[in-house]
């Protein structure tokens, strides 16, 4: 970039990298960087280290963890007879904001996507199905994105499941058809997880 020194190109280039982040946001954060105080950047730069070297998956239920369970699977007082799967582990925190839900989660990280090449074998259907092995579970909330590929994983789990004995819903379209979790308030999410119906 004319005018920017190397150092400083190359901070923006990084930050043009991070999803959301356009030539606009990447040059005001980097010239916020340069304006603090080197502690502050230096807080930042141990915080992605942190991230990057003790941060993990959860061995239950594949949400991130920085020890062998996350919080939620480790947490004796949440409900083991329900359990949500979620495409990625970030709409874990859109349905933990409603405090309506106090089961346990499973996280795929992706949906079925034919076109990008993922089938099941790329998502954590085999351990969710080995779950269901101990019997405690009573309901399975299918909470994946209303998307095409969200829709297809839905129907395809409920295939696996249903003949387990367990009951399977999806969450209430409460959330308009096309759109992401990541993007759904509150009060979206709550009507959803209410207004869940079986499969």
């Amino acid at each position: 970039m004319a005018g920017l020194t190397e150092p400083m190109a190359r901070l923006i280039d990084e930050f043009k990298r991070l999803p959301g982040i356009g030539v606009k946001s990447a040059q005001r954060i980097a010239f916020h960087i340069l304006r603090s105080p080197r502690e502050e950047t230096e807080r930042l730069a141990q915080a992605l280290l942190d991230v990057k070297d003790r941060v993990r998956l959860c061995a239950q239920c594949h949400n991130i963890a920085d020890s062998e369970l996350c919080p939620i699977c480790s947490d004796s007082k949440r409900s083991q007879k329900v359990l949500c799967v979620v495409e990625e582990p970030r709409n874990i925190l859109v349905i933990e904001k409603t405090r309506q839900f106090n089961g346990l989660y499973h996280v795929l990280h992706g949906s079925l996507s034919p076109l990008r090449g993922v089938g099941p074998d790329q998502l954590q259907v085999k351990s969710l199905l080995e779950r269901m092995a101990n019997g405690a579970t009573e309901e399975i909330i299918l909470a994946t994105s209303p998307t095409a590929e969200g829709e297809a994983t839905a129907v395809y789990l409920a295939r696996l499941l249903k003949p387990l004995g367990v009951r399977v819903t999806r969450i209430g379209m409460g959330l308009p058809v096309g759109s992401d979790l990541d993007y759904v308030d509150e009060v979206t999410m709550q009507k959803s997880m209410e207004g869940r119906k079986e499969i």
